[in-house]
């Protein structure tokens, strides 16, 4: 099985579109595709375009399907208001004061575009399949979902509901079952791909491998949350690739895993942090980490 690997990482899977256009480049055509957080949303927007063509047509132009991911990006994310709206000091506290915390901005809009863009019957009847990861808030458990599973919708935007800033997502309005950012437990589901049985998988992570950490104000409320992350996220990050890259090396037995196909396993992931901030940037900063994202894949894939 043919895999693409998609891991979290906030507006920094505009880096990862631009990497995923160079993938495809190569003539690489995934089955299956697994995502996280940012990568989630990729990945649910490839698998709905191939499952539209091939609904149509009876086959898939992964060239098209790379251009209506860009055309997404690029049109509708421009500004932090297309992610989120920052809540009010007021409402923010008075929700904290009654136990009622549900995140730092309103993520409607976001959430809006998902339901315009998706279709779950389409992405149902898709040849891609796609397996997407969220946390249980409440158990701490990972939980992997598909189109087939109901509320998927949800699932997905539990996913890329980053802690604190955004709010825990219900699944079906159930309080019990409230879910965020699978990159809780795992920013790259490369472990999740290699039990399914991948034996090609491209991986795109938008982390480097050693991330330098500046001096920075730790009295700043976004501030230290974003340096929090990234210390966690760099952390777990690091960790599933090292799993997935002894395991490629080493593919007898693994753990607890008796696996026994060997993979090929190709990573791409930028050796300097990506400057783009969540709070501030715009459709120039959005095109030219694509660019980056294109031309460091590309690089990388061709030499």
């Amino acid at each position: 099985m043919r895999a693409l690997v998609l891991g979290g990482g906030s507006l920094k899977g505009a880096w990862q579109v631009g990497v995923i256009h160079a993938i495809l480049d190569t003539g690489f055509k995934p089955e299956m595709i697994y995502g996280i957080s940012a990568g989630a949303l990729n990945g649910s927007f490839m698998v709905n375009e191939a499952g539209r063509q091939f609904l149509e047509t009876g086959s898939i132009n992964w060239d098209l399907v790379n251009k209506k991911l860009l055309q997404f990006w690029l049109e509708n994310i421009t500004q932090p208001s297309d992610i989120g709206v920052l809540k009010s000091k007021f409402s923010l506290g008075i929700d904290t004061l009654l136990s009622r915390f549900d995140g730092l901005i309103d993520t409607n809009p976001l959430h809006e575009k998902l339901k315009k863009y998706l279709d779950v019957t389409t992405m149902r009847k898709s040849p891609v399949k796609l397996k997407v990861g969220a946390v249980n808030i409440n158990t701490g458990e990972m939980h992997y979902t598909d189109p087939l599973e109901q509320h998927f919708l949800d699932y997905l935007r539990a996913s890329s509901s980053l802690p604190f800033i955004m709010p825990a997502i219900q699944i079906g309005g159930d309080h019990r079952k409230a879910y965020m950012d699978g990159g809780l437990r795992e920013v790259v589901p490369l472990r999740k791909a290699i039990e399914d049985g991948a034996t090609e998988i491209f991986c795109v992570a938008t982390h480097p491998k050693n991330k330098p950490l500046e001096q920075f104000n730790y009295r700043s409320f976004f501030s230290l949350i974003e340096r929090i992350k990234d210390i966690t996220v760099n952390q777990f990050e690091n960790s599933d690739i090292e799993w997935a890259e002894n395991y490629a090396e080493n593919y007898a037995s693994i753990g607890p895993f008796s696996l026994t196909k060997k993979v090929k396993l190709t990573v791409i992931r930028p050796k300097e942090p990506l400057q783009i901030e969540l709070t501030e940037f715009s459709t120039k900063d959005i095109k030219e980490i694509i660019k980056q994202g294109y031309e460091f894949g590309h690089k990388t894939l061709f030499g």
